[in-house]
């Protein structure tokens, strides 16, 4: 890694320009994304469509079926296209484009016809925006087979795994936390990706799995450190990839663990962690030391008040406490 440092925002601008100047077929499109109207809503496309042209980075009409579809009719004629939707919640507008024909068409062209395809989106609670602004919704598309579903928990990974997901030969939802988007991290070297689909061990532990993506990492990292001089040995598993997941690394570290504890900043109820407790139970069933336990947000739309947005998402106690009951 340089020593130098970058931010998120930073970090997904330096994918897609290496993306850009390493494929000809790579293009972006998305509200507001060209310089013209601004370098996107937080400024993460600022300076490509100065640097590649408007004809590779276009700003397209505020119309999330019309960006969704334009972008998986040019993944189908041989480009790779990266639609930026600009928040989370609007990919709801597109779910048909989506989940109908981007995810379904290699299937039934019985393998002839990929997409190439990278849709990017921000959102995350805490920052007042209200509930259909902030949603985490990435269990809707984990639950889609032919999507890949990605995101990042510093901005070497975002950079790395972005890159990976425009040179991928399959769509890939790439979901970027827009709280973190100014936080700084190590610089990654030219040309990192991470391969999809691998787990990372942050850190290794023999107490309890602490299973995340995303920004809850970061937290979860710094609660390791506060339980190890406790005595509390947390090991960290970073997904990375939601969807696929890699069941090996996470089975893995649970069955040498024996407890498991799931993290994810989106609504508790059906999320991912769901998925990821049943695989741990059906697979590990009669060698758990302690029952698998889950924390996530709470079961209704992110408030707008800072006091009811507080009270909604997970927070630094109820994963600490989670990880108590699981190792007592």
């Amino acid at each position: 890694m340089s020593t130098n440092t970058i931010t998120f925002a930073e970090a997904s601008n330096l994918a897609m320009d290496e993306a850009l100047a390493a494929d000809d077929s790579v293009i972006l499109l998305g509200e507001d994304i060209a310089d013209r109207e601004g370098g996107g809503v937080a400024k993460v496309t600022a300076g490509l469509s100065t640097k590649y042209g408007a004809h590779r980075v276009r700003s397209t009409p505020i119309s999330e079926q019309a960006i969704a579809g334009a972008a998986v009719g040019a993944a189908i004629a041989g480009m790779r296209p990266v639609a930026e939707i600009m928040l989370a919640n609007f990919l709801s507008v597109a779910m048909d484009q989506i989940v109908n024909h981007a995810a379904k068409i290699r299937f039934m062209s019985g393998g002839q016809t990929g997409v190439p395809l990278t849709i990017r989106t921000m959102s995350g609670a805490g920052m007042g925006s209200g509930g259909q602004h902030s949603d985490m919704p990435e269990a809707w598309f984990a639950h889609v087979p032919g999507l890949k579903v990605v995101t990042g928990s510093s901005p070497a990974e975002v950079k790395g795994l972005l890159l990976s997901c425009i040179l991928d030969d399959d769509p890939c939802i790439f979901i970027e936390t827009m709280p973190m988007y100014w936080d700084r991290g190590p610089a990654p070297e030219p040309g990192l990706r991470i391969p999809l689909g691998k787990a990372n061990v942050v850190r290794s532990g023999n107490d309890v799995s602490v299973i995340s993506y995303g920004r809850p990492v970061v937290q979860i990292r710094a609660l390791a450190v506060k339980l190890a001089g406790e005595g509390i040995s947390v090991e960290i598993i970073d997904l990375r990839t939601i969807s696929p997941i890699d069941k090996d690394t996470v089975l893995g570290s649970v069955a040498k663990t024996g407890r498991g504890v799931v993290v994810h900043e989106a609504v508790e109820q059906f999320g991912v962690g769901a998925q990821i407790s049943a695989m741990i139970a059906e697979e590990l069933h009669g060698t758990l030391r302690a029952p698998v336990r889950r924390v996530g947000s709470r079961n209704c739309p992110v408030p707008f008040s800072k006091p009811l947005e507080q009270a909604f998402m997970y927070s630094d106690d109820r994963i600490e406490d989670a990880i108590r009951k699981a190792v007592q």
